[in-house]
């Protein structure tokens, strides 16, 4: 996707961090606890989006990349970061980088927003591009048992989806039916190293690395 008249973000995006920052700065921090930033790292952010969590690595002197298929989101990005990360337009599905790039690959939020064949393609990229002694982080939604807190909010994030789409939240609820971010991690060759469950159990942040 590439023209704006099909980007679903291009009416969005210049309010996507004002409403959802109060939940996604607390998970990125988590994130920069789990796998801290500093200036010899080199760092791949796939569904970058406005660029907030690149950010955070491109102060610390890493040498930032980010891609995402929303050419309104990157434009954010690019308001925010300017020149100093490699910001794309293009597909996870077909990472423009060379096996064995990068340090660390992120990603926030995004798997589960995609197709059974699409997500494990782009895991399956990210592994590819990836380090063999890298890691990936991911942050999502998290299959499994809920505290009583984490019962309300699934209620909150199941209307957010709903509305979200059709084909959005059918893919989330297939995401969370197969067992979520391991079992996809596990078809692309990677495992779980370190794992942080927050929200009542509804998100998680997984630390990934290859399986030896």
């Amino acid at each position: 996707m590439t023209r704006t008249d099909r980007d679903p973000y291009r009416r969005i995006a210049r309010f996507y961090d004002g409403i959802l920052e109060p939940v996604n700065a607390p998970l990125r921090a988590i994130g920069l606890k789990m796998h801290p930033p500093d200036n010899s790292m080199s760092v791949l952010d796939v569904g970058c989006g406005t660029g907030a969590h690149l950010a955070a690595y491109v102060e610390a002197g890493a040498d930032c990349h980010g891609i995402d298929t929303s050419p309104a989101m990157l434009e954010r990005a690019h308001a925010r970061i300017g020149d100093r990360a490699n910001l794309q337009l293009g597909d996870a599905v077909a990472l423009p980088h060379e096996e064995s790039s990068f340090d660390l690959v992120v990603t926030s939020l995004f798997l589960h927003e995609l197709d059974v064949r699409t997500r494990d393609a782009a895991l399956a990229e990210m592994a590819r591009v990836v380090k063999p002694d890298g890691r990936v982080l991911v942050i999502d939604y998290r299959a499994g048992p809920l505290r009583m807190k984490g019962r309300v909010t699934r209620t909150l994030v199941t209307v957010a989806e709903r509305v979200a789409g059709r084909d959005h939240y059918r893919n989330w609820r297939v995401y969370l039916g197969q067992g979520g971010l391991p079992a996809v991690a596990s078809k692309a060759g990677l495992i779980v190293e370190r794992e942080k469950i927050v929200s009542g159990g509804n998100l998680a942040l997984w630390l990934l690395k290859a399986a030896r």
